[in-house]
């Protein structure tokens, strides 16, 4: 919920800021160092406030099952199970022993989310502004998505199962109650598949990799998503399969972005391949 509050203040400042000058001056301002001037860069992040503020709304008060989210889980951990894959607990239990890497791991699944996706789009928008308004769709669209798997599928997290061997390393080691507070009016605890760490983090080092030349800038891109999955498995936040269905709901997005939505308005939310890449 606390994160909502920075880019509403952003939002309020922006729109403060072009409301005073224009009555001074009588006229809009002319801030040159947005691509296409104040006005656009005020839609772009009132769209995703908008956006951002029901998705975690209707994410945390859906209502939810407990017994069949635990159910769901359990469906899981077979599923897994019987294919060779439920390696998470094995990976959490060596992870327990670095103490600086699961304290790293942990920074990252409070922090990272909201910073490195907001700090790219804004990098996008800024930089490579001909790329952004497709990827900005792309978040739309797997935004609701992931609203109709958390109704339809909610499903319990690795940390809810001791039993398991299970760590909820978070509440552990940083004494941070997912349950607690404030906390509780937007977060629900079974919104574990898809898993939208994942997603958010395909979705942005993709067209990152795209538009940079450096090649250390594309292999530093390119290893995001695998920290970041290696991330919500170790803190026993998410299932592997949460991954697999996170990764999936970015390439259905890109998907629809492309087939869909590009064709809708072509000169402007197409992914253009033009002679725009730079350096990182």
């Amino acid at each position: 919920m606390f994160r909502l509050i920075v880019p509403l203040v952003l939002l309020l400042a922006l729109a403060g800021i072009l409301r005073w000058h224009t009555s001074r001056t009588g006229r809009a301002p002319r801030l040159r160092w947005l691509p296409k001037g104040g006005s656009d860069a005020l839609v772009q992040l009132s769209l995703f406030v908008v956006a951002d503020i029901l998705y975690e709304t209707v994410r945390g008060v859906a209502e939810s099952n407990p017994a069949i989210a635990f159910s769901n889980a359990r469906t899981i951990v077979d599923l897994e199970q019987s294919t060779g894959l439920f390696f998470e607990q094995g990976l959490q239990a060596w992870a327990m022993g670095q103490r600086a890497l699961i304290d790293v791991a942990n920074f990252m699944y409070v922090n990272s989310h909201f910073v490195m996706t907001t700090g790219a789009l804004v990098w996008l928008y800024l930089r490579h502004n001909d790329r952004f308004y497709f990827v900005r769709n792309m978040f739309m669209v797997a935004m609701g998505l992931a609203l109709v798997g958390y109704v339809l599928m909610p499903t319990a997290p690795p940390r809810f199962f001791p039993e398991l061997g299970f760590v909820d390393t978070i509440a552990y080691y940083v004494n941070v109650k997912h349950d607690s507070g404030l906390v509780t009016l937007f977060f629900n605890p079974y919104a574990a598949v898809p898993s939208m760490h994942v997603a958010f983090a395909l979705m942005v080092s993709v067209p990152a990799m795209l538009v940079v030349r450096n090649r250390v800038a594309k292999v530093l891109w390119g290893a995001y998503p695998l920290l970041v999955t290696f991330v919500v498995l170790v803190t026993g936040n998410h299932w592997f399969m949460d991954a697999v269905a996170g990764a999936f709901v970015a390439g259905t997005s890109a998907l629809v972005a492309k087939h869909v939505l590009s064709r809708m308005w072509p000169a402007a939310w197409s992914w253009s391949a033009g002679p725009h890449e730079a350096t990182a």
